[in-house]
């Protein structure tokens, strides 16, 4: 069994906003499989879908980025889900507005959902996808840029970027994630 979560906040006020990345590749993911996440329990929003003979949940957290950890520990629990079978997708400030990272393991870099995501884990060595949403403009606070929509021209990009990220997911689904670093990294 393999879990999918994406990072961002509940609520309309919170959505598309660039610290809702995760979320936003985590419904497209649902959406590709012919599912929405229906399933409420774990502080999450869930969804089991059926993959190569193997069960893959999709996961979006609804503690609020800075408590991510305490969904996805409990999921993983009740599942009896391994921590080398935990693929986490969220928003990172220091890559460019269309980039994408994939990683084995790694610190937080200071992104809160990811601290709380190994604090209640006990670990780093959980895989990742990154995703770039760029620094803020000279006078713009970071909490202020996180939480702001995309700009119009933008847009494109995002969605590339957003599909990009489904492929790897999926990948991910048929091939150890080295091979899909290989591929989707670059």
């Amino acid at each position: 069994m393999k879990l999918i979560v994406g990072l961002g906040n509940p609520g309309l006020s919170y959505k598309k906003t660039r610290h809702n990345i995760g979320f936003v590749i985590v419904d497209e993911l649902a959406k590709r499989f012919g599912t929405t996440l229906s399933e409420k329990k774990f502080n999450g929003i869930y969804t089991v879908i059926h993959k190569n003979g193997e069960k893959v949940i999709l996961l979006k957290p609804l503690t609020y980025m800075n408590l991510s950890g305490e969904s996805i520990r409990p999921l993983m629990n009740y599942y009896d889900i391994p921590v080398e079978d935990l693929l986490v997708i969220y928003d990172d400030l220091d890559l460019p507005v269309g980039k994408i990272r994939l990683r084995q393991k790694g610190s937080a870099g200071g992104h809160n959902g990811i601290k709380s995501t190994i604090a209640n884990l006990g670990t780093q060595d959980f895989k990742r996808i990154r995703v770039g949403i760029d620094r803020p403009p000279i006078g713009m606070t970071v909490p202020d840029y996180v939480l702001s929509k995309f700009r119009k021209d933008e847009k494109d990009e995002i969605q590339s970027v957003v599909d990009k990220c489904v492929d790897a997911c999926e990948a991910w689904l048929d091939k150890p994630f080295l091979e899909v670093m290989n591929q989707f990294n670059g």
